[in-house]
């Protein structure tokens, strides 16, 4: 099978594509985070070196939480049995097509958001939405890592809006409204005639 020239943005060195093309297998990766994340191709590798017990009739290439999860717990538990421990992590990273960068904070719309009125750009909550993956809540439903997950997200959102102040200092000075320029004159108490009926 013939496999379009290696991009650079994969990271893959030279050998290991040539390597993947030597196992000739079934989807040509184009994309190696997303095309090995369902665990699929990673089972089919591993049927060439474990043919029996990596049978890939037992796999599905599908995008579906459910479908990636299925495939990596079957390659998980084969490993098991021939000794090979994989780390959840590295598993649910995989899986969910996140490279050590992607965990961290996403604010990759930072240069558009600075270009932006101070009116229109993201909120807390955009920033929560961008952040915080839907699979990620159903693969681990434990709500007190969802709500550290989110103050994690609200502080460097906040700490990004406290750098831009105090980098554009003038900008974010309130000027006094018209009422509080006007000059006032204390009133004057000198209520001096009493008034008799």
């Amino acid at each position: 099978m013939d496999y379009s020239p290696p991009k650079k943005r994969s990271g893959l060195p030279r050998e290991v594509w040539k390597w993947l093309q030597s196992l000739e297998l079934s989807i040509s990766p184009k994309n190696i985070r997303r095309d090995f994340s369902n665990g699929y191709l990673v089972a089919e590798v591993f049927s060439w070196y474990f043919p029996e017990d990596f049978s890939l009739h037992s796999y599905d290439n599908g995008a579906s939480l459910g479908t990636k999860q299925s495939n990596w717990t079957q390659i998980e538990k084969v490993l098991v049995k021939r000794r090979v421990s994989l780390m959840k992590e590295s598993i649910n990273v995989v899986s969910r097509i996140q490279s050590v960068q992607e965990e961290a904070l996403d604010f990759t719309d930072q240069r558009y958001q600075e270009q932006l009125p101070m009116v229109a750009r993201a909120t807390a909550s955009k920033a929560i939405k961008n952040n915080l993956r839907l699979s990620e809540e159903l693969a681990e439903p434990n709500i007190s890592t969802t709500q550290r997950k989110i103050q994690n997200i609200i502080h460097r959102h906040v700490e990004l809006r406290r750098e831009e102040r105090s980098q554009n200092p003038q900008r974010f000075n309130v000027k006094p409204t018209l009422g509080e320029q006007a000059v006032r004159l204390p009133p004057s108490h000198t209520h001096t005639a009493s008034t008799t009926w």
